[in-house]
């Protein structure tokens, strides 16, 4: 999922089964309406071909270097702002079809994750 600086929802990508969402992290970052300041990620999409599309694009990295590689500039102040996007999906989690998943193909779960993100941009 990509987010705003207010922590409201912007696109989403599905990974299928049990693979990690950082393959789809690139293509995810081509669909931002303009260009970030700073692209906020957690320690699971920390690697450095990543950083480099995000420094290539004009925006910086804050995404901090896992335990077994070397340590990176990464301000806190700017990575305090990850908590938007957990608190994003914890609204998103209130509706029980997005929290159980009770769909059964990807997109119809889909679909409901972009209802669910359009009723958040709504409450505003």
């Amino acid at each position: 999922m990509i987010a705003d600086g207010h922590g409201k929802a912007v696109g989403f990508a599905l990974a299928p089964g049990q693979a990690h969402e950082l393959p789809l992290a690139p293509d995810m970052l081509d669909s931002l309406p303009a260009i970030p300041l700073w692209v906020v990620a957690d320690k699971g999409y920390a690697s450095d071909a990543f950083r480099e599309r995000i420094w290539d694009m004009g925006a910086r990295p804050a995404i901090p270097a896992k335990r077994r590689d070397a340590p990176v500039a990464c301000p806190r102040w700017v990575y305090r702002c990850r908590h938007l996007v957990e608190n994003l999906w914890a609204r998103l989690k209130e509706w029980r079809a997005v929290a159980t998943r009770y769909e059964k193909t990807a997109a119809s779960f889909l679909v409901v994750i972009h209802i669910a993100a359009a009723a958040d941009w709504i409450k505003c």
